[in-house]
């Protein structure tokens, strides 16, 4: 079976339409300094209390701000953005900030501590994808034009982190309100911005959103307006071409101007192109399998036994050699966040301790089981080519895996209702701390609403170490619960986390400033040409 990366008879068969869409795109608008960015779409919505996906975090990026930011190339601070100073009460529950002056929307209105409250608030009413990033908050106060204040039902050390999510961009409250918007408490039934905000952007970004084609292409233009620096492309076009062989030859033809989801071997055929720059470094993404707790849907699957053997079946090594770069993770929490168990701390295949688990759970002659994932490659990772892998690798413990790809947006319907027995996924951190891992313990949204891991299942005392995790404020006990966390992981979880592949983007070499960042991946503002 071949495993190795290659392009498909349908990629081979789009390389010349793709060149002919990006140049029917583009015509002469690079005399207005247009960008185009060849990329992977994955994404269902733009209106940021609903988006929750890779390719609207990055969009998202240039058309909103946030409260709070992170450096430019990495995660380890929290700086101002709308928000110029903030204090925090005795008592760690109230957040008060103080709103930057002289900051309009994209219609000129003034900011306001309104507009935040609104647009917080609406994030947590729609009960949308992102809206249980909003759970902590108890509630909001606009002390002031200039002024707003955010109390929390409990104390949350990693709460200024999280408002860097774009989950939390602030929008224009009255906008929003005349487009159908609301932050009412029955917003879930009764907000209809949506399909407004889908279209275009109500923010104070440096860009502004101008039209979105689903699955074709997005484009955004410059706002005139910002208050900050003004970004130097006065148009951005970020076209779907999910084939990475299709990205890679509109790179070379110069019909983009940078390809976000190149594979290994493509980026190795690229190297001796002197027009072309390649970024190489640790990727954000960690794949995994999920094993869905529910023995109605899980099937065999939902024993932990099972689930343990899984974790001891696969080949970590082989996923190394497949994807250049790469690294082992040991938990669901990405390696990047400070105590994540990295490759020195991951499991390694050990096939005869996994045949005796299966053995325990009554499985000695192995079973089959239907393996669901998106028919993608997404930052220049194959997911069907990682399927076969597991399906190769799983067959070595009597497991037979029936491989069920789909259309990127069915597939996450699935996943996200709970629905999916088995199914394998890769997940980038929603918050650059150590509490994005509980996401994956009972209690937690991936373990509870898709992998229907409850936190009846558990014991009391791990019950209350996760309790405890989310609420620690001193830094070695919180790395000391961390690890304890992840140590039950390896053993008990619904969950096998096997590879975080490197990040892989080519670029033409007249592009500037391009930085990979963990949490939206690529700030476009930040790019020039020479």
């Amino acid at each position: 079976m071949n495993l190795k990366p290659a392009a498909s008879t349908r990629a081979i068969g789009a390389l010349f339409l793709g060149a002919v869409l990006v140049l029917a795109l583009v015509g002469t608008s690079h005399a207005q300094e247009t960008i185009v960015i060849g990329h992977a779409e994955i994404t269902e919505a733009y209106d940021p209390a609903h988006a929750f996906n890779p390719t609207s975090g990055m969009v998202n990026r240039i058309a909103y701000d946030t409260l709070v930011t992170f450096p430019d190339a990495d995660a380890s601070a929290i700086e101002p953005l709308l928000a110029t100073s903030w204090t925090i009460s005795d008592d760690g529950l109230t957040y008060t900030f103080t709103l930057r002056e002289g900051v309009t929307f994209v219609d000129g209105s003034p900011l306001t501590a309104e507009d935040v409250v609104f647009s917080f608030e609406r994030l947590k009413n729609v009960q949308a994808q992102p809206s249980f990033l909003a759970d902590p908050i108890a509630s909001l106060e606009a002390i002031d034009a200039g002024t707003v204040a955010i109390t929390l039902t409990a104390v949350r050390p990693s709460f200024l982190a999280e408002l860097a999510n774009t989950a939390f961009s602030v929008t224009h409250a009255a906008t929003v309100r005349a487009n159908g918007g609301t932050d009412a408490a029955d917003a879930a039934e009764s907000d209809a911005a949506q399909a407004y905000l889908n279209q275009t952007s109500a923010g104070t970004g440096p860009y502004v959103l101008e039209s979105w084609s689903p699955q074709d292409r997005t484009v955004l233009v410059r706002n005139p307006d910002y208050w900050g620096e003004a970004p130097f492309f006065d148009r951005v076009i970020i076209v779907n071409i999910p084939e990475a062989a299709t990205q890679r030859v509109a790179l070379v033809a110069g019909n983009v101007d940078l390809a976000t989801d190149l594979t290994p071997d493509q980026v190795v055929a690229l190297e001796g192109e002197d027009d072309i720059g390649i970024y190489l470094g640790p990727g954000r993404w960690t794949h995994f399998l999920l094993m869905n707790r529910d023995p109605e849907v899980g099937g065999p699957m939902a024993d932990p036994l099972v689930a343990q053997a899984v974790r001891l079946a696969l080949d970590y090594q082989g996923y190394r050699d497949l994807w250049a770069g790469s690294v082992t993770p040991g938990s669901n929490m990405w390696v990047g966040l400070a105590g994540a168990y990295g490759q020195d701390q991951a499991l390694e295949r050990d096939l005869d301790r996994a045949r005796a688990l299966m053995a325990e759970a009554g499985y000695a002659d192995g079973f089959e089981v239907t393996m669901h994932y998106a028919d993608l490659t997404w930052a220049g990772v194959s997911l069907s080519t990682n399927a076969q892998k597991i399906q190769a690798d799983l067959a070595d413990i009597g497991i037979t895996v029936r491989l069920l790809p789909s259309e990127v947006q069915v597939a996450l319907e699935g996943y996200r209702n709970g629905t999916q027995g088995f199914g394998y996924w890769f997940w980038g951190p929603d918050k650059l701390d150590p509490v994005d891992f509980l996401e994956f313990l009972p209690g937690g949204k991936v373990a509870g609403e898709r992998a229907r891991w409850m936190p009846e299942m558990i014991d009391e005392a791990t019950r209350a170490l996760i309790a405890r995790a989310g609420v620690e404020t001193d830094a070695d006990e919180r790395m000391a619960i961390f690890s304890q966390l992840q140590d039950y992981a390896q053993q008990d979880s619904a969950f096998a986390p096997f590879s975080v592949p490197a990040v892989q983007t080519a670029f033409r070499a007249d592009i500037e400033g391009y930085v990979w960042h963990p949490q939206w991946g690529l700030d476009i503002a930040l790019l020039s040409r020479k």
